[in-house]
């Protein structure tokens, strides 16, 4: 999937993208995971913000 990702980001506009991965803490097992997305650069500050 990964590859897949980053072939659509290099046609067109992929500098202007960032993938962003935070560590969450679920509250049931008290395990960590990761939540990844790919957010524009101007709204990496708000995503982490968000989330």
């Amino acid at each position: 999937m990964a590859k897949k990702v980053v072939a659509s980001l290099q046609k067109g506009g992929g500098k202007e993208h960032t993938k962003v991965i935070k560590m969450v803490k679920s509250g049931k097992t008290g395990s960590y995971g990761f939540k990844e997305e790919i957010v524009h650069n101007d709204k990496v500050k708000e995503w982490f913000d968000k989330n």
